[in-house]
């Protein structure tokens, strides 16, 4: 059985030559702050038009949902779009919709025959959910994720907090 490789680095996911950079969307697809603000501004206009074509076609992208677009102009092939959930304390299903962003990702990621893909800390800045807990997540469900053509799959870490918790995770 084909064994995915997890790497876990220190970067600006943006400059990434990967198949695939997973974004951490909102809803309307709008690239607002964050990790999302800088994929937008990096992909350029074309990423925002494919956004716009998904958000007439469907009304954007619900959470724990994802959707594909080009990388524009980033060197990435594709960015997938994930909506992250909102933390509200633990008390509505935001575990499990953080997981269903990493394994929709991943399943877009192998419907288009991607072998690298790079997650960013989907849900931990302006959404609150716990860093700990969302790194747990992450790591447990792509660890779990099979059967896939996948290859790597990189954790991209833009802080040195979170870069130090999914070491840990990852040294156990």
């Amino acid at each position: 059985m084909h064994k995915m490789t997890i790497k876990l680095i220190r970067e600006d996911i943006t400059k990434l030559e990967v198949d695939a950079i997973v974004n951490a969307a909102n809803t309307q697809l709008i690239g607002g702050g964050g990790v999302d603000g800088a994929i937008h501004r990096a992909g350029g206009p074309a990423i925002d038009e494919e956004c716009a074509v998904i958000r007439e076609k469907q009304g954007g992208c619900p959470t724990g949902e994802a959707v594909i677009t080009s990388a524009g102009n980033m060197k990435a092939k594709a960015v997938i779009h994930t909506v992250g959930p909102v933390w509200h304390g633990g008390k509505q299903g935001e575990e499990e919709l953080l997981r269903s962003c990493y394994v929709n990702s991943l399943r877009l990621a192998d419907e288009n025959g991607f072998k690298t893909v790079a997650f960013p800390n989907i849900s931990t800045g302006i959404y609150g959910f716990p860093k700990n807990l969302a790194a747990e997540i992450a790591i447990s469900t792509v660890q779990n994720f099979y059967p896939t053509e996948i290859a790597t799959v990189f954790f991209v870490c833009f802080d040195e907090e979170n870069y130090l918790l999914y070491q840990r995770i990852l040294d156990n």
